[in-house]
């Protein structure tokens, strides 16, 4: 009886490890994921430039064009709808959630190279030129129920052009 009881826990333990290595590999591949997607659509929304303002020679990006290229982007990478929540056969469980989106370019008065600081996500970068910067989010997976809550995979992109001089 004493060793059912031993080797009962033993597979607990081993099953409950297994499952928070899953976890974490699902974490890892989702964070990826929205890395990627995430340094793409930035790319692709620092694309969208005023064209009368380029031939005056000054770098604007279109804040309305860029945002929904941005957006655009993101559900084609990702597989989401509109709203941002994911279709039938994504990876993703919960909706991603843009909780930045940050165009700094020559319509803001500001020269470059500019340090540019967010303390609330963490970013600190030395900006060579116009550039836009977004974060986004979704929820942690969760496989194991824990007390503890975990924080939502968050990742933060920046996209920018370099002016040569």
């Amino acid at each position: 009886m004493d060793y059912i009881i031993k080797l009962a826990f033993v597979l607990l333990i081993f099953i409950y490890s297994w499952f928070f290595q899953i976890q974490n590999q699902e974490w890892d591949q989702l964070r990826s994921m929205l890395k990627d997607a995430n340094n793409i659509a930035v790319h692709d929304a620092a694309q969208e430039l005023d064209e009368t303002e380029l031939t005056r020679g000054r770098l604007i990006i279109d804040p309305t064009e860029a945002y929904d290229t941005f957006q655009q982007t993101l559900q084609n990478n990702l597989g989401l709808d509109s709203g941002l929540s994911p279709q039938g056969g994504s990876r993703f469980k919960t909706q991603v959630k843009i909780v930045k989106f940050d165009i700094i370019d020559d319509s803001d008065g500001v020269t470059f190279p500019l340090l540019y600081e967010d303390s609330e996500y963490g970013i600190t970068k030395y900006i060579a030129g116009p550039s836009v910067i977004a974060v986004i989010e979704t929820e942690h997976p969760v496989l194991i129920s824990r007390s503890k809550t975990q924080q939502p995979i968050r990742v933060p992109a920046v996209q920018e052009y370099k002016i040569n001089k």
